[in-house]
């Protein structure tokens, strides 16, 4: 995932997942590839780095099970509470209810899921600087349906 061009070239970095796709850390470093006019993280790079990683998580942990989804990142909305002066860092986690609330819904009769979640986005000095909420979509795809998903 450190060679896909938006992830790279913003300067964004997955550190590790977690044991089963539980959870994962990304870090944004600050660099002159993804600085504004007032030196800070662009605010584009910010949102890249909060965009898909709920989504892969779900469809790891779902391919685990072998179940066929398809999973999107549906809605963002960001507040940016101070500067993003130093390298940020981003820690997503599923706990084992969300995880079996969406499985739930997926073997429902609409065969879909949607849950908003906070991610909080911490500077070196520990200081939250960007608050997101973002809302992950997922969907059972059938056998005869194309998966689009393959992470």
């Amino acid at each position: 995932m450190r060679l896909f061009p938006p992830f790279l070239f913003g300067r964004i970095s997955l550190q590790h997942f977690e044991k089963d796709f539980r959870g994962c850390l990304v870090k944004v470093n600050r660099s002159l590839l993804n600085i504004n006019m007032n030196r800070t993280i662009f605010g584009g790079t910010i949102f890249s780095a909060c965009d898909p990683f709920y989504a892969i998580l779900y469809w790891q942990i779902f391919a685990r099970k072998k179940m066929r989804v398809q999973t999107w990142l549906k809605s963002a909305h960001i507040r940016y509470l101070k500067p993003a002066d130093t390298d940020l860092f981003i820690r997503f986690h599923l706990s084992e209810e969300d995880i079996s609330e969406a499985e739930a819904a997926l073997n429902g009769d609409k065969g879909k899921f949607i849950k908003s979640y906070t991610i909080e986005m911490t500077n070196k000095r520990g200081e939250v600087c960007v608050i997101a909420e973002t809302e992950v979509y997922i969907r059972r795809v059938s056998s005869s349906q194309k998966e689009l998903s393959g992470f």
